[in-house]
């Protein structure tokens, strides 16, 4: 697991994050990846084989990061190719259709797959999509919002087809993993310093007194 983060930890600060995107079959994963990455939305979107892969360069602040973005399949039958995906993952976006109740009510199972397969740091948002279609909707905005603060997940509704929310949902995850790394960084910096600061019981050394040599960092 230590190493696994470190290595998720190094891309990240190197300018790379990988994300998933996962919920059942028809939820709009597909036309969300094209709208963020393209800007790009199909009416005749079809269904994803196993998973497919994107990309796209976001600025936060002055560091350039650059989204990996997989876009798995729903259906039953990928789910062990799918589900391998999820491991080295620092960011996901758990999709359902706010016009289909059964999306929704399968989350939990969702969620626990996730965490079944990659760290219980990954960030996590919960995406109601199909906003546009609000007279259909059949799962309330209180309902998941109350279900994503109960998880500890972020949470938003948004529209592929009119772009409502699309580049936010997948800039605040982006800014979440970010911020989880670099406070990382910083306490491993003070951590260092502290450790080449003191003496061996944890007490500042003295005049005169030398510090341990080849230390490795």
């Amino acid at each position: 697991m230590g190493s696994q983060r470190v290595g998720r930890n190094w891309a990240c600060m190197h300018g790379s994050a990988r994300m998933v995107l996962i919920g059942e079959s028809g939820v709009g994963k597909t036309n969300l990846l094209s709208r963020f990455t393209r800007n790009e939305f199909s009416h005749d979107s079809r269904t994803t084989i196993g998973v497919e892969f994107s990309t796209r360069t976001v600025m936060l602040g002055t560091a350039a990061i650059k989204a990996q973005i997989w876009d798995t399949a729903g259906l039953e039958r990928y789910r062990a190719i799918t589900s391998a995906y999820y491991r080295g993952a620092v960011g996901a976006l758990l999709v359902f259709d706010l016009t289909k109740h059964q999306t929704y009510a399968v989350v939990e199972r969702w969620l626990k797959e996730l965490y079944d397969h990659a760290e219980a740091t990954i960030v996590v948002m919960l995406v109601g999509n199909k906003s546009d279609l609000s007279q259909s909707r059949e799962v309330p905005t209180e309902e998941a919002r109350m279900f994503a603060e109960n998880n500890g997940l972020l949470f938003l509704e948004t529209s592929a087809l009119d772009s409502t929310n699309v580049e936010l949902a997948f800039e605040t995850v982006l800014k979440e993993i970010f911020a989880k790394v670099s406070k990382q960084k910083q306490n491993n910096t003070r951590t260092n310093a502290v450790t080449l600061g003191s003496g061996p019981a944890g007490q500042e050394l003295g005049p005169g007194e030398k510090r341990a040599c080849c230390i490795s960092l």
